[in-house]
């Protein structure tokens, strides 16, 4: 979410007007992030999310998009994202495909609990199953195929000991999914990226509630159980160490299957996921690393820590509590 496009206030204003939305009163950038160009802006009808595409083609977001759309018609919080005359939810602004999407109340729970892991685990267990309908498909675009694509550009950039270490683990991802134990796990729309600050909460009630998910931009049709190791990989994890938090992964795993009980499959399966999990951010961090690409406020994070983290669950496999 750093910014790479500039957008002009008169060309904003011309959209939202466009929309509906009422005049702009105020343009923000947003610091967050790396993948796209991303304003807070506001007017008088509310505060939104304007976000310019810097790699997604006009083409691949209405996936994204519309999941968004299926997602808050069915309850999930989520941002609703803004539809011109037509009904279309891609707009065109500073030469880039763009989208408006209302922004979500609360702020982050960078160090959190696991009261905050449990509302985490349960409303994932609800998006998963809201999803289950959704009549839209396009694979993760941050998938398997993708790791086997990005790893030759990061590899010269890597000591010998980190080059093995990612060649193995690719070697073991890609059997795991051509296995019948990887084929059978459940699959569907995925979130993919439901890290820390991609979450709400609010506190104004006195105690933490979760009011949103957000960031759609990286979902796509994979196995459930991958969105389920990734939030085990940052909710439930001490950055220090790599190590999971017991306390916390158990209550994020127990919260989440009170609403969608796992398969036996992907019990089994839990250990080699948190592993992919942990690849495939190591992977993109590496990437954004060693070939960044030019921002404004742009700031690439150190892939050191998912690299721990991924020898950490090699190390030692974790499965939900039974």
């Amino acid at each position: 979410m750093a910014v790479y496009t500039e957008v002009r206030f008169d060309e904003a204003n011309a959209l939202f007007q466009r929309l509906g939305l009422g005049a702009l009163t105020d343009l923000q950038g947003i610091r967050s992030g790396i993948e796209n160009t991303n304003y807070y802006a506001t007017t008088a009808r509310g505060q939104w999310v304007l976000t310019l595409f810097e790699r997604l083609s006009a083409g691949q977001l209405p996936y994204y998009l519309r999941l968004m759309e299926h997602l808050a018609l069915r309850g999930i919080p989520v941002p609703a994202p803004q539809p011109d005359a037509e009904g279309s939810l891609v707009h065109r602004l500073a030469g880039k495909p763009a989208s408006v999407v209302t922004r979500l109340p609360g702020s982050h729970r960078l160090a959190p609990d696991a009261a905050h892991c449990a509302q985490v685990g349960a409303m994932l267990a609800r998006l998963h199953l809201a999803g289950g309908n959704f009549a839209l498909h396009q694979p993760h675009l941050r998938g398997l195929a993708w790791w086997l694509e990005t790893a030759p550009l990061v590899l010269p950039h890597l000591a010998a000991e980190q080059a093995s270490l990612l060649r193995d683990e690719l070697a073991f991802q890609q059997h795991l999914a051509a296995s019948p134990a990887g084929q059978v796990l459940p699959r569907g729309p995925i979130h993919a990226d439901l890290f820390r600050d991609n979450v709400m909460f609010d506190d104004t009630a006195g105690t933490d509630r979760l009011c949103g998910f957000f960031d759609f931009y990286f979902a796509g049709t994979d196995m459930l159980l991958f969105d389920v190791a990734v939030c085990l990989n940052d909710w439930c994890a001490d950055a220090a160490s790599g190590d999971l938090d017991e306390t916390r992964a158990a209550t994020f795993c127990a919260a989440y299957e009170h609403v969608r009980p796992f398969t036996a499959g992907e019990v089994r399966a839990m250990p080699a996921l948190l592993r992919a999990a942990a690849l495939r951010f190591w992977i993109s961090r590496l990437w954004d690393w060693h070939l960044p690409r030019e921002a404004a406020m742009l700031q690439a994070k150190d892939p050191v820590q998912f690299e721990r983290v991924l020898k950490r669950r090699i190390a030692v496999p974790w499965h939900p509590p039974r």
